[in-house]
This record gives structure tokens, sequence and C-alpha cells, in this order.
């Protein structure tokens, strides 16, 4: 059965999910849906870099899904409009279509999320029978999937830690560079994504999903963060400059706590140069994830996907879609409710070599 998928956005995630859409022989994008005025009316195909699709973007998203998609790829934005977007998730999924998202990270656990959030979208899939999984972006499944299956060769286990080591330069969201992440601020201003409390609301759940697969109760989430100055005055591809002095790089770590100790670790380092913060470790090249689990034997995994022209902050955006498009046939036929990593099974590139 070929599933109908709605894209919502064609930003640095809606874009390669259009590209996963078109590429999967189980999947027919039936539409795409957009805000800006310039966007509406033009093929998805010219969006998303591809050959005429014949789908035609717009910015009426009532129209869209009307047309009854069996499902809905929202990568609207999240971050500065998380009202909006939960209110046309939570309406897409009363109309009884299936929902995946990269940007809603309260949920990436449901068992363990606010219960008045999961309240109102277990409501909207008990009113149109349909169901509801976001993977996050780091990506996904570097959190969720492939420590599970590196568990599986392993003769004990002391810590997986997960780490994305990164250079934010080629990040094609200004405004969240600047206001979430922080780079450029004053010293004495904490940017908000490493506020107290923010690093476990975003990745507190993609633990405590890891933590359900591998039958492990978290005691607690600790968070630990440090920053750094840039060293030099940096201009950016949009030719903005950060001045001397002002963040340049920061380090976190969002831990599990288990039997006392952590034992689930995801850490960030996060520069807008390279050679900013040289005493912590660098990637080469961009960026990349790893997952590391300590124990016997010690295992570490490194990943690095480029993206066009070498760039790996675009490549760990289109894996993070493509793992959710991708598993759009097994949320179709999932139970009505909310789904988790935990409750995903591997899900394999079928269809998707071309002689």
């Amino acid at each position: 059965m070929t599933r109908r998928v709605v894209v919502w956005g064609t930003g640095n995630v809606g874009v390669p999910a259009i590209r996963s859409v078109v590429a999967n022989p189980a999947l027919e994008l039936a539409g795409v849906i957009v805000h800006d005025p310039g966007k509406d009316g033009r093929d998805a195909g010219e969006l998303a870099g591809l050959p005429p699709t014949g789908v035609r973007a717009s910015r009426d998203a009532q129209a869209v899904l009307a047309t009854r998609p069996d499902a809905l790829f929202h990568a609207g934005n999240q971050d500065f409009r998380p009202k909006e977007a939960r209110d046309e998730m939570c309406g897409a999924l009363e109309a009884g279509v299936n929902v995946v998202t990269a940007g809603l990270y309260a949920l990436l656990h449901p068992p363990s999320a606010d219960p008045a959030l999961r309240g109102t979208f277990e409501a909207a899939c008990r009113a149109g029978g349909s169901t509801f999984f976001s993977s996050g972006i780091d990506p996904g499944f570097a959190t969720d999937l492939i420590p599970l299956v590196l568990s599986g060769v392993c003769e004990e286990i002391r810590e997986v830690r997960i780490v994305e080591n990164f250079n934010y330069a080629t990040y094609e969201v200004p405004e969240a560079v600047r206001a979430i992440i922080g780079f450029g601020s004053p010293m004495d201003r904490v940017p908000p994504m490493i506020l107290p409390g923010v690093p476990e609301s975003v990745w507190g759940g993609a633990l405590r999903a890891l933590a359900q697969g591998l039958d492990l109760e978290v005691e607690a989430i600790r968070e630990h963060a440090e920053r750094h100055p840039l060293e030099r005055d940096v201009v950016l591809a949009s030719g903005e400059t950060l001045a001397a002095g002002t963040l340049g790089a920061f380090r976190f770590e969002v831990q599990a706590i288990v039997g006392g100790r952590p034992v689930l670790v995801l850490e960030h380092i996060t520069r807008i140069v390279d050679d900013t913060a040289p005493q912590w470790p660098r990637a080469e090249g961009m960026g990349h994830h790893q997952v590391r689990i300590t124990g016997r034997p010690d295992i570490t995994l490194t990943l690095e996907s480029e993206g066009p022209g070498g760039d790996h902050v675009a490549g760990g955006n289109a894996t993070a879609a493509a793992r959710l498009v991708h598993a759009i046939p097994f949320v179709c036929e999932a139970a009505p409710g909310l789904l988790s990593g935990a409750d995903v099974p591997a899900i394999v590139g079928r269809g998707l070599v071309r002689p």
C-alpha cells in the first residue's frame, strides 16, 4: 500500500523530508504546506532541488489536509511558534492524519512527558484514530536506535555516551544561532539553549526512551554546561560579525542517573568556528555524531553525514528527516496514540537502492 504524505515546511528539515518522501517507493508526496508567499504555487521539486514533481506548494494548510493524506511530516518552526505548531499537529491528528515530527522534543518519550501536553495529543489521537511520533533531531536515531543496536554486541555496559560535535557556521536559521544558541552574546548572559532545565526538557525524553529500551530505571536527570569566548572577531557567511570575547562555543551534558551514577549521557560540543575552544575535542570537517559505549568491549561508532558540498549540518538534518519519513508506513499501521523511539522497530531502506 502506498501512503500519501504531506510535508509542512521547507526549511532545514522539510526540504530533505520532501526528497526522502519522493525517493521512497512506499510513499507518495501528496502536498507541501508553506508560509512564505514567495513559495506558494511553486513545484515541490523546485523547492527541494529535485526534478518537477507535479505537486504545488500551498499556503492553504486546511485545503491540503482536507485531501485526507495518510500522514503529515510537520517540519514547521516549533522553536519560535510552539503553540501554533502544536495546534497544527493536533488539528491534523484530530482529522485522522498520522503525524511525525522532529521538533517536539517534549514528546520524545510520552510516558515521562508533561501530563497536560501528553493528554492534549492523546485526546487528538483518540478523536482521529491517529498516531503521533516525534524522534527529535541530533539526529534522533543516534540517541534511541543506534545505542540499542550496539548494546546487543556487548558483554557488559558501564556507560553509553551520545556525542554531537558540530560547527554551526552553516546552520541556516540565523535567528536560532543568535537568539537560542546564543553565539555572539556577552559571556555574562547564559543563552536560552543551556539555561538550567532547558537541556533536560529537550534531551531528557530521548535518554528516557533509551533507558526504556535498555530496561533501566532513571533515578534523575542532571545537567552540566560550560562556555568559551571567541578569541578573535568572526565574520559569518551572512556578513554579520561576532566580536572577540563574546560566546563562541559551549559544551554541555545531560546525564541519566542509574544506580547513583551517570550511565546514559548526551554530550554536545557546539562551536561557531573551528579554531575556538581548542581545549575541547573537535570533529574532522564540520562535525559528527558519536555513540561511545564503555564496557566490555569499549565501542566507538562515529557518524559523519555529509550534505551538498560536504555540509555536515545539512547531512545531519537529512538523516533526521529520512528516519522519520521511512518510519511513516509503520506509524500508519500502529495503534492510535503516541509513540517513542523505543516503540519503533529498526527501519530499513527498502526500495532506496537504485539501479
